[in-house]
């Protein structure tokens, strides 16, 4: 038994000298190998995040992202990696670097987009870029590979899986540097390619180390019927003066807009919440108070960086009703049927952006003065303009305002912002004649408000008295900061 054992260990591990080309011939426990394929064949597999070593050597292994990589050519692919929880691809929107340029470790690379954030790739080698796989725009899958480098040093690179358990097999082949990478293009020309139908790699380069160019692809396209002739050009009806009625009616041609970023997560986010039961409660405020404690914070500002709006105070007077009202600070598990109180209050703002609609939040209110509010609240507008939010500033809100006074609008009608159990739109303050109790007309600045609320959780009865509660910390603010912490 114990020189089986020893066997055994000789078979699956041995050490990895600076000699070997391949990745180090790590094996698989035998019950992931029992093919009857030589051990040579039989797959390499690791799980990601682990760190292996060797108990006979003094080297380690380790790896937090998937590459693939040829060790004679000291090719690396490097892939889009898991960039958040549920997130499954992202579009890329520029790159820091092109084809040849010099890399250096942690150097951004590129700079892509998921549904909640905006985040840079960075390079984990040294090197150079041979080949840059997607343009601007394209919708790229976790795992499938965004650029390839030439390292300098591929041994000090591994073979492992991504963060989902995967076997990838070891490149160990003798090919030409040419037949790894593919025909030499950029991504424009080989999206032209992808357009017209034509496998790029068979098409004979005239560029500089025989890179394809965009004449190479239009000529070889013409030569094989890929390219022809416009449509307005075949079907053109002579009018007139002899103008085509297709150049006349060219401005008035359909467009095909794809969603990306924010916008296609809104597709996502709205559709699961026209699933969930709802009501709507409307309520309207007397902001006068609300008007001239805003007044007295501008006039009494010594910061010119900071500027004092309304809103700072409508989500701290929001986080102090949710302390006494904690059942629209959750958030509900349909598997379980279960109501989560959450501890914190995160509450989000929503803001539109010519990127598109995007929900940060502001942590932990119930902790924050109105000024840490408003610095916040600042910072995460800045961020949201220049589309530069962090997944941490997005994550976890618990209630969503929406304030659609500030671009116009009596009122609006939200929906969920699932797992949220609550959403409240404002409208616009504005001056509007009342009647005191004893009948006479005075001026009041009035702000209608309508919340949205998950009836799984809540009944009208409840957000009747939670929307009251804040209404009167709205209304006379000396109750706010009587009670404020």
């Amino acid at each position: 038994m114990i020189a089986r054992r020893i066997w055994r260990s000789h078979r699956f591990l041995r050490s990895f000298t600076s000699s070997s080309v391949c990745a180090p011939p790590f094996r698989v426990p035998e019950y992931h190998s029992r093919s009857s394929s030589s051990p040579a064949s039989r797959p390499f597999l690791v799980h990601t995040l682990t760190l292996m070593k060797w108990s006979g050597g003094s080297r380690s292994w380790f790896s937090n992202e998937a590459m693939s990589i040829d060790s004679n050519a000291g090719l690396v692919d490097v892939p889009l990696a898991q960039t958040g929880e549920g997130i499954a691809e992202c579009e890329l929107l520029k790159w820091f670097v092109k084809e040849g340029d010099s890399v250096e470790e942690f150097q951004p690379l590129c700079e892509v987009q998921s549904d909640k954030a905006t985040i840079e790739i960075t390079s984990r080698f040294k090197g150079k870029v041979a080949l840059i796989s997607h343009s601007p725009g394209d919708i790229i899958k976790v795992g499938e590979t965004l650029v390839r480098l030439a390292v300098e040093d591929a041994q000090d690179a591994l073979l492992v899986t991504s963060d989902s358990l995967g076997i990838v097999n070891p490149v160990c082949s003798k090919q030409k540097t040419d037949d790894l990478v593919g025909a030499l293009s950029t991504p424009a020309v080989r999206n032209l390619a992808k357009d017209l139908g034509i496998d790029i790699n068979v098409i004979t380069g005239t560029g500089k180390d025989g890179r394809v160019l965009k004449e190479d692809v239009l000529r070889f396209g013409d030569q094989k019927g890929f390219v022809t002739d416009s449509v307005s050009s075949k079907h053109a009806d002579v009018v007139g003066g002899g103008d085509s009625i297709s150049t006349i009616a060219s401005s008035f041609e359909d467009k095909t807009v794809p969603l990306r970023g924010f916008n296609r997560a809104m597709v996502k986010t709205m559709t699961m919440a026209t699933k969930v039961p709802h009501f709507h409660f409307v309520e309207e405020i007397n902001c006068d108070s609300l008007v001239e404690l805003k007044q007295f914070f501008k006039e009494n500002n010594t910061d010119s960086t900071i500027k004092h709006t309304f809103l700072p105070t409508l989500i701290k007077s929001l986080s102090m009703a949710l302390s006494k009202y904690p059942f629209v600070n959750s958030c509900f598990n349909e598997e379980s049927l279960e109501i989560i109180l959450k501890g914190s209050h995160n509450i989000g703002v929503a803001m539109a952006t010519e990127h598109g609609l995007v929900v940060p939040n502001i942590k932990n209110v119930q902790s924050l003065s109105l000024l840490e509010i408003t610095k916040e609240l600042s910072r995460l507008q800045h961020l949201a303009t220049n589309n530069k939010l962090n997944p941490e500033d997005i994550a976890g809100g618990t209630i969503t305002l929406s304030n659609i006074g500030a671009i116009g609008g009596k009122f609006g009608s939200p929906l969920l912002n699932l797992p949220e159990v609550a959403i409240i739109a404002l409208g616009r303050i504005e001056k509007v004649p009342k009647f005191s109790k004893d009948g006479a007309v005075y001026p009041a600045s009035i702000m209608m408000v309508n919340i949205a609320a998950d009836h799984r959780v809540l009944d009208g009865a409840t957000v009747a008295r939670f929307c009251g509660q804040w209404k009167e910390y709205i209304e006379k603010p000396e109750l706010l900061m009587l009670q404020m912490r």
